[in-house]
């Protein structure tokens, strides 16, 4: 007989059963994905033209992306619907399409992951991580290896991902709830690491920018919200792992796909083989020291996808050639081959996406957007606590509609930082709350970058996954983030605790 507290915590999961349900069935309603984007970059010509018509605008304070610095900007709707529209929507698609940034990113680093998968080598690394992890560590393990891998800038969304589903899939366990654990990681945990990221210095500097308004001489440190961010590791990790092993793979059920994977003890000839890929590793590492010496610490940056690729590839080969699933050039050629078929799909998709993103973009719409959300806040008359919440909402809000953190920053920035520090928060601390409002919807906005290719990777185990089975799966990751980092943060603002190295919550005389 269930007791009361089973029956309770029975009723409320069906509950959330019922609300993902409705949320999926309404997505998936919609057109499919490609259609949806073609739908929407309509959708946004006509939006556009409307607010060109009603002279749609703002002025404010903004930071100049190119300069980087503050200056009065005023900003009005650009209508896709003027002669200067229509010649932009017939001289950009191209490059709409070809500029795309993770396209390029997902298609090379395939050819290394391409290799690695079809010689052999992922499954008997996967079979190895099965035997070796012990089952209630899996969860926790890739959500962790997710948060992690922000230092690798979006290489974490590429990798990840697609490795986490067959991770679950290995312990007998649903592989879209692997692959939606690694996406919350990766960019449902985006401000939150171990170490200093790329995206750190960049946000420093415009928050620096924007603290000079009311103080020139001060200056925001690529460190400036490293001790919070280390706390928040732990944080996400533990929230991730309890919304997907309590909420979102009991919804998903058990895995009937055609999918599968030898769970089988690792062979002679597979451990030979994993020799052989171990001291190509060794090998490629070594001969990657002088070069990143030579380069320097750029070659990490805008070198990253093409180490990726070697890292996967070279392995592979020395794998293959040992297990004999790589006998000569042509094996190679096939498998580069069937590896690039896999992402017909994505880019076809990539091409109706590109061209609303960037629509969005041209028009102004998220820009204004964001200043009117920032207006609304600022009238607000509140302040403490829930200003900063207030703040986080509107910042979650807003990044579902402008996808890039850096851009949004840049606006809000010079709004937020100095209205926040003449009541006695450090641009620091504001910095913070930001990152946390722009971490947490990533994983539930169509707008944000490598949404179309976690799609397609969810394709691979439900055809019938589309934008709405996406979201459903995602958004308890997103709300519980939401609220359980917001009520983190203001623990944290209760203890008076450093949020850096030097770096407090407060500015010095308050």
């Amino acid at each position: 007989m269930q007791n009361n507290s089973t029956k309770k915590e029975i009723n409320n999961r069906s509950l959330i059963d019922k609300f993902l349900n409705i949320i999926e069935k309404g997505g998936n309603a919609l057109p499919d994905p490609g259609t949806l984007f073609a739908i929407l970059a309509v959708v946004v010509i006509i939006i556009s033209g409307i607010g060109g018509a009603l002279n749609w605008s703002v002025d404010f304070v903004g930071i100049n992306s190119k300069t980087m610095k503050t200056e009065e900007m005023i900003i009005s709707t650009k209508s896709l619907m003027t002669k200067e529209g229509v010649n932009y929507i017939f001289t950009s698609m191209v490059k709409n399409f070809t500029d795309f940034a993770p396209l390029g990113t997902v298609l090379v680093a395939i050819i290394g992951i391409g290799i690695a998968e079809r010689s052999g080598l992922m499954a008997a690394i996967l079979k190895k991580i099965a035997l070796s992890t012990p089952k209630k560590l899996v969860t926790v393990m890739v959500i962790f290896l997710g948060i992690m891998s922000n230092i690798a800038s979006d290489a974490g969304y590429v990798v990840l991902p697609p490795l986490a589903a067959l991770i679950f899939l290995s312990f007998g366990r649903h592989p879209i709830a692997g692959l939606a654990a690694a996406f919350a990681g990766v960019s449902g945990g985006f401000s939150a690491n171990l170490l200093i990221g790329t995206i750190d210095p960049l946000l420093g500097g415009i928050s620096t920018e924007a603290a000079k308004i009311l103080d020139p001489t001060y200056e925001v440190l690529p460190t400036a919200n490293w001790y919070f961010m280390i706390a928040s590791t732990f944080v996400i990790s533990f929230l991730g792992t309890l919304i997907n092993d309590k909420i979102v793979e009991p919804r998903l059920g058990k895995y009937t796909g055609d999918e599968t994977t030898d769970f089988q003890e690792v062979t002679v000839e597979e451990k030979k083989a994993l020799r052989s890929a171990g001291i190509a590793t060794v090998v490629m590492l070594i001969l990657l020291v002088p070069i990143y010496f030579a380069l320097g610490k750029n070659f990490l940056g805008s070198g990253l996808v093409p180490i990726i690729v070697i890292f996967f590839a070279l392995p592979g080969l020395a794998y293959g050639k040992s297990i004999g699933t790589i006998k000569n050039d042509s094996d190679v050629m096939g498998m580069l081959t069937k590896s690039m078929q896999g992402m017909a799909g994505y880019i076809v998709l990539v091409f109706f996406a590109a061209q609303f993103i960037a629509y969005f973009a041209y028009t102004n719409l998220g820009t204004i957007l964001a200043v009117k959300g920032a207006d609304f806040l600022e009238t607000a008359g509140i302040g403490g606590i829930p200003l900063v919440i207030g703040f986080i909402l509107i910042v979650g809000f807003l990044n579902l509609f402008m996808g890039s953190a850096s851009a949004k920053w840049a606006i809000l920035a010079p709004v937020f930082i100095p209205m926040l520090m003449r009541i006695g928060y450090s641009p620091e601390f504001t910095q913070l709350a930001y990152r946390i409002g722009d971490s947490t919807t990533n994983i539930i906005s169509p707008l944000m970058s490598y949404f179309a290719m976690i799609i397609v990777f969810m394709q691979k185990y439900d055809k019938k996954a589309s934008l709405g089975t996406l979201i459903s799966v995602m958004l308890p990751y997103s709300i519980a983030f939401l609220i359980g980092w917001s009520i983190f943060l203001a623990a944290w603002m209760l203890s008076g605790l450093p949020i850096g190295p030097e770096v407090q919550i407060l500015l010095k005389g308050m």
